[in-house]
């Protein structure tokens, strides 16, 4: 794959569920246990598909900017995700650095809460708060140009995972932005995001 083009991974055609038919119900306290088998049988549906969604939803980055940088947002995540693999990270690792930014595009401004929110079900609880803080551990490097506080971070210090967090954006997240870096391409971490996110969840 070009370091250019790095949009095209080779997973199979999203699985499609058997189509069930609609309750009869238009509030959820007027269903009934048959019904409510049918719901649950289209969100095993539903969850069984979101490896795929969640190549796709990084893959529709690929034409996205990050800013004025000179890398895009996939090769801004690819370069994350490289970069940790290299680095002898675990899969779950991995993957979280793969998805750390996947929700910027709808949530700029707390797009952290979102890739915490997306893997948070399939990893351990370490991971998960490092993705929802990451945003304002990063700021730690720019705050200070555009008159914020570089060292909001600190509201965190008596996290146990501080310092988790802290090691994960210097490597992983602030100097991930050389166009010149050579990423492994999406298809490479294909089985790792099928791995992780097609674990049973586990709910807090």
């Amino acid at each position: 794959m070009s370091k250019k083009d790095p949009r095209h991974f080779s997973a199979a055609a999203e699985p499609t569920g058997i189509v069930a038919k609609p309750v009869s119900f238009t509030r959820i306290q007027d269903g009934s246990p048959e019904e409510f088998a049918t719901v649950m049988a289209s969100l095993r549906t539903l969850t069984g598909n979101l490896p795929y969604r969640i190549l796709e939803g990084l893959n529709q980055s690929a034409d996205e900017g990050v800013g004025g940088y000179q890398v895009n947002r996939i090769q801004h995540v690819l370069q994350s995700a490289t970069r940790a693999h290299r680095a002898g990270e675990s899969t779950d690792y991995v993957v979280a650095a793969l998805v750390h930014d996947i929700g910027d595009l709808m949530a700029p401004y707390s797009h952290g809460e979102i890739a915490s929110a997306v893997i948070k079900p399939f990893v351990e609880p370490r991971l998960s708060w490092i993705l929802k803080v990451h945003p304002i551990f990063t700021a730690y490097y720019y705050a200070d140009f555009i008159g914020a506080d570089k060292n909001a971070r600190d509201r965190h210090r008596d996290n146990q995972w501080f310092d988790d967090a802290v090691y994960f954006v210097e490597n992983y997240d602030e100097n991930c932005f050389d166009p010149q870096y050579d990423s492994l391409p999406l298809e490479f971490f294909e089985p790792m995001v099928h791995e992780v996110f097609s674990r049973p969840p586990r709910f807090d």
